[in-house]
């Protein structure tokens, strides 16, 4: 998956992106949210910002994956992992499959059957 292609993604499940700056966490990193008052995903402007183009790129298309997989969780269309660690787990999953699946498309899969499909 191309950053074009997770932008259009996003789009398709009317989540907006937005960059911003998310603060410092202490010892933790947040890459990035999701907000789904919004819905929003939010990445995190100063990861952004250290990273090259192509690694800025890449970071931005997996960060939007990830959150993605978090609205669909939101939106029930995939089943609510209870540990956080094992949920943040799937959704890292997710976005990797997303990254070596370029062929999933909103319009011609129902996400659950999708995600049902792939283990999710």
């Amino acid at each position: 998956m191309n950053l074009r292609r997770a932008f259009e993604m996003a789009r398709e499940f009317s989540v907006r992106i937005e960059h911003a700056d998310l603060g410092t966490w202490g010892a933790h990193e947040l890459r990035s949210e999701y907000d789904p008052s919004g819905p929003v995903i939010r990445v995190n402007q100063r990861v952004i910002e250290s990273l090259r183009a192509n690694e800025a790129a890449q970071f931005i298309s997996m960060a939007v994956g990830h959150e993605l997989y978090h609205h669909l969780e939101h939106r029930g269309d995939v089943d609510r992992v209870a540990d956080r660690k094992a949920r943040e787990r799937a959704a890292d999953a997710f976005a990797l499959e997303l990254l070596n699946q370029c062929h999933f498309e909103r319009n011609e899969v129902e996400p659950r059957s999708w995600l049902t499909e792939k283990g999710f």
